[in-house]
């Protein structure tokens, strides 16, 4: 088990969390939304990653299609009061209102009231622990029925 490794939460069902990661816009960095792809693939998650260059209606249609539980943005280029509004719109225009929405990336303070407003549950900036994101989702994500 690698160190950001967590053991699976057996309270859950025995589906696995599913975890999409995109990243929005333009923004060209994607070494940190690869090492949480990675730590939470270790955490036992499945894990869907875009890549890079994602339209908000691309990371939409991707979480609708994969029946994510979890969608995270990752984000260094500044936009992100500017797409994640369209994310969110764009999810609820598919009826994927059920799904935990987190980030991460440089997102300064004064901006994550407003991002939560929007329905962001949580920011997670430069230097989080790879645990605390990880035990974020396991308490958060929604629990689904394996039947569904």
């Amino acid at each position: 088990m690698s160190p950001t490794a967590l053991p699976p939460d057996l309270s859950r069902s025995a589906r696995p969390i599913r975890v999409l990661v995109a990243k929005p816009g333009l923004d060209g960095h994607d070494r940190g939304a690869k090492v949480m792809v990675r730590a939470a693939r270790d955490a036992g998650f499945e894990v869907i990653y875009t890549g890079l260059f994602q339209t908000p209606d691309m990371i939409a249609s991707t979480a609708l299609q994969e029946d994510v539980d979890v969608v995270g943005l990752s984000i260094l280029s500044g936009a992100h009061l500017a797409l994640f509004p369209r994310i969110m719109d764009a999810l609820r225009a598919r009826g994927v209102d059920d799904v935990l929405v987190v980030a991460g990336g440089t997102i300064p303070a004064e901006d994550i009231d407003a991002l939560k407003r929007l329905g962001v549950a949580a920011v997670f900036g430069p230097g989080t622990p790879l645990q605390e994101a990880i035990q974020f989702i396991r308490d958060h994500a929604p629990v689904r029925d394996n039947a569904a």
